[in-house]
């Protein structure tokens, strides 16, 4: 009888046992879930954006607005057509292509994190048509008109971009000279593609307020909500790894720069609060380019650097490509 007491003791152990692994087992996913959902997912219906990065770069339309606006309705009002590619894991992907002349220079342009080519680009849209370059502007995975509910911070989206670029060599001009242009993330997205090797066609690169790596922005992001950043990673990137299927840590722009030689000119506010200003120096200093420049926007805050001074931005934008578009 004592034995059978001490079998029911021991089962009864390994079965509270097993309760508990599962149940810290079903901890582990809830939490991996929370964090995919708030840091990677993007939903089919893109008209919610209660995030905290949007609320954070509000200030953006608070301060510009009006220009926004007009731009806005200015670049609605070009003609436009409408081109999709499958990505490499099969998501169809959305861009739309301006033509100011045939056979000019084209600039692929690369919105922001949560953004859309429609919210982002115009401003870069209105500028690249004005001095007679033709433009695609493309909507990443998870924004805009492409599908896909995952954002990688640039971890997938850089393999698109290679997409992109075959799609303009094969479709639009194969004998086009290219500009790869990209936002926040858009930055990130192209630095990396640069470090990947490119066709001859892209001549250069601008990287504007772009990040050194996805891991140290979305830390830094975690503790401005007042949260235990060093704690929540982990399951931040098992959830990216789950419910995502890619790896958040796969590669980053400051690993991939010593591998760039294409000619990359670097913008940056020095009153960005979102991504450091630091970071786009360490790109520019890591990146392989011969030919490569920095340019700080005095008072420009995350994304805002055409925005608080167009003349400088435009001027030395056109001074570091038009030698390398028309030469």
């Amino acid at each position: 009888m004592e034995t059978q007491y001490k079998i029911l003791i021991v089962l009864g152990i390994l079965a509270l046992a097993w309760v508990a692994i599962l149940a810290i087992f079903g901890l582990v996913l809830l939490v991996s879930y929370i964090c995919y959902y708030k840091t990677f997912y993007s939903p089919l219906d893109r008209t919610k954006k209660n995030d905290a990065v949007l609320k954070k770069t509000s200030f953006i339309f608070e301060i510009f607005g009006e220009r926004l606006i007009a731009w806005r309705k200015e670049v609605e009002s070009i003609p436009y057509k409408d081109f999709y590619i499958d990505s490499f894991d099969g998501i169809k992907l959305h861009a739309k292509y301006y033509e100011a002349k045939k056979g000019e220079p084209i600039e692929v342009l690369f919105h922001g994190y949560r953004g859309s080519a429609n919210r982002d680009m115009n401003a870069a849209i209105k500028r690249a048509l004005d001095h007679g370059r033709n433009v695609l502007a493309v909507d990443h995975r998870g924004g805009g008109e492409s599908k896909g509910t995952t954002i990688t911070f640039g971890v997938n989206e850089s393999r698109d971009c290679l997409k992109w670029i075959d799609f303009v060599i094969d479709n639009i001009d194969k004998n086009a000279k290219i500009v790869l242009l990209g936002v926040s993330m858009g930055a990130a997205t192209v630095l990396m593609a640069s470090g990947m090797g490119l066709p001859k066609n892209v001549v250069a690169v601008v990287a504007d307020c772009g990040y050194t790596s996805a891991k140290e922005m979305i830390l830094a992001t975690v503790k401005d909500m007042k949260l235990p950043a060093k704690l929540l990673y982990p399951f931040i990137k098992f959830g990216g790894k789950l419910y995502g299927h890619f790896d958040i840590d796969e590669i980053t722009p400051l690993q991939l720069m010593p591998n760039s030689d294409v000619p990359t000119i670097f913008f940056h506010g020095d009153n960005d609060e979102f991504v450091p200003h630091d970071m786009s120096k360490k790109n520019f200093d890591a990146c392989g380019a011969k030919n490569k420049k920095f340019v700080t926007i005095t008072g420009a805050g995350h994304a805002t650097a055409y925005l608080t001074d167009t003349e400088k931005y435009t001027s030395e934008l056109l001074a570091f490509i038009n030698p390398l578009l028309y030469e």
